[in-house]
């Protein structure tokens, strides 16, 4: 079963900030669109129940708890778009997407939780924790936030680019995905910098 998330990492921190910030991203690894990072803050008094890893929750309940996330919680919303992944690399601009989250939180938060090893420039106090989406509730929070806001993104662009089924495969290397690939070309939201868009921007077919 998968870990359940609880308020430990939270309680934990040195001098028990009051406002903990949470973040994750979605995004980092597939061919095509931005990568989204989230920061939330919850209050444990209003906060929906059955927060874990977005990735152990069914799309339709995710899309609920993100919902639900944005009537009870403090959201800020981070995005680093295909240009700025090829320009600087996509740990970078994950990082970049993280910090733009936080500055977009209605207030600055007195302590941040991260998910994951890499240290992003945030302003607040920084926690990273290894997957920190299925210890925090915090974590557990910006993940879905950031897998929905992504998702619905993909959703949006596969109503432009309907050949490569986004609304399906969220840009990931799908084999449907792939093929489309292979008999249309990339389009302005793939990723040059990343295989195979790259070895079809070095053939000239981009």
């Amino acid at each position: 079963m998968p870990e359940t998330p609880s308020f430990d990492l939270e309680n934990a921190l040195p001098g028990r900030p009051g406002r903990i910030a949470g973040i994750d991203e979605a995004g980092r690894g597939p061919l095509a669109g931005p990568v989204v990072a989230a920061a939330v803050v919850l209050d444990p008094a209003t906060m929906p129940a059955g927060l874990r890893d977005s990735k152990t929750l069914t799309e339709k309940r995710r899309e609920a708890l993100a919902d639900a996330l944005m009537e009870c919680a403090a959201v800020g919303v981070g995005v680093a778009e295909v240009e700025e992944i090829d320009r600087i690399n996509i740990l970078q601009a994950t990082l970049a997407a993280m910090a733009r989250a936080e500055a977009a939180l209605p207030f600055p938060p007195d302590a941040c939780l991260v998910d994951g090893n890499a240290r992003p420039p945030l302003k607040a106090a920084t926690h990273l924790v290894v997957k920190g989406d299925a210890k925090s509730h915090s974590i557990a929070a910006a993940s879905i936030v950031a897998k929905v806001t992504r998702d619905r993104i993909m959703r949006d662009l596969a109503r432009l680019y309907p050949e490569y089924a986004w609304e399906k495969n969220k840009g990931y290397g799908a084999k449907a995905h792939l093929d489309a690939i292979a008999r249309h070309g990339p389009t302005p939201h793939h990723r040059k910098s990343f295989r195979p868009i790259a070895d079809l921007v070095g053939a000239g077919r981009a």
